[in-house]
């Protein structure tokens, strides 16, 4: 650990840290000094505060690429620092480690009440998901999605859906809710009430949007407390 720089007694330390898959904290330290500042008390003895930012990882699935691309946005808005994890590959600490959960799926079985991606996000939200105790009330859970609002507009989305339902079972916040305006689709089970349960994207006919959508929702997830 090493002072990055020193100003008016304060000391700043970067914590670093080996555990690759969340963004490392920082401390500040302050330091007696012999100097004074006008309005300010010299400190007596060293003292610590600690600020250390939350956890987030971006969980995914995918089956043609798409909501990997979109997962890409997202991490990109964040500023970098997260890594982004298919959900078949996950490890369960890699998961109950993170404060904040960003987790997007596609939808491939249209209609379908359950299972709804086609991905590794089908057996996982059944096996895994109830069995993970660490997932509760205490995770924040902001929700993506990526679906065909052309091809498939009376389910545009739905696995999105599914996650909010299943992820709300265990108790989690979900957060970062988005209005349906620009969109063109005729029904998705991803509305709670009349918004989304999330960002949206549709990388077949509005893939120029979906970069800029991303980036207002993390303005928004940050605005929210998320992270």
């Amino acid at each position: 650990m090493m002072p990055l720089f020193h100003v008016s007694g304060f000391v700043l330390f970067l914590i670093s840290a080996s555990i690759p898959r969340h963004v490392q904290g920082f401390a500040f330290v302050t330091t007696s000094s012999s100097k004074t500042t006008p309005g300010l008390r010299p400190a007596s003895s060293p003292s610590f505060f600690a600020l250390e930012m939350a956890k987030v990882g971006i969980f995914y699935s995918t089956s043609t690429g798409n909501t990997e691309t979109v997962a890409g946005y997202i991490s990109e808005a964040i500023g970098g620092g997260v890594d982004i994890i298919d959900i078949g590959d996950a490890k369960e600490e890699e998961i109950t480690s993170c404060d904040s959960l960003i987790v997007g799926a596609p939808t491939w079985h249209t209609g379908a009440d359950t299972e709804r991606s086609g991905t590794a996000w089908d057996e996982w939200l059944y096996k895994t998901l109830p069995n993970l105790d660490d997932v509760n009330g205490n995770k924040k859970v902001a929700i993506f999605g990526v679906g065909d609002q052309q091809s498939y507009c009376d389910n545009f989305c739905d696995a999105a859906g599914e996650l909010y339902d299943l992820f709300s079972a265990k108790g989690c916040k979900i957060y970062g809710m988005t209005s349906q305006e620009g969109y063109d689709h005729v029904a998705s089970k991803a509305v709670v009430g009349d918004k989304f349960c999330g960002l949206m994207c549709d990388e077949d006919n509005q893939y120029d949007l979906s970069q800029e959508r991303a980036k207002k929702w993390v303005e928004q997830l940050k605005s929210e407390g998320f992270m």
